[in-house]
């Protein structure tokens, strides 16, 4: 129950609908083309991304978008002290 909690919508309804539309139409249409050609991997791919869509639409949750907002943060401690150490360092040309 806790990490249901964290997940708050980050998306719009608008953003969600065209998110549950683009989905299952291609959940709709790579489910149809593998039932011709099962051997085909691609098919099984475009299934996982077209479930992931209808999911991201009905949780109004996107993890790349969160990623994207929260990416101010340095993921290494060590950068902080790296850009603070880049404005200390004088280019001399002569």
């Amino acid at each position: 129950m806790g990490v249901l909690k964290s997940i708050r919508p980050n998306i719009g309804i608008v953003n969600a609908l065209i998110r549950i539309t683009c989905g299952l139409t291609i959940l709709a249409w790579s489910t149809s083309k593998s039932c011709k050609k099962p051997w085909r991997d691609c098919y099984f791919i475009l299934n996982v991304i077209g479930a992931m869509k209808v999911g991201e639409g009905i949780l109004r949750f996107c993890p790349f978008v969160y990623l994207v907002k929260n990416a101010k943060t340095p993921f290494l401690k060590d950068e902080e002290n790296l850009e603070e150490d880049d404005e200390k360092v004088v280019f001399n040309p002569s």
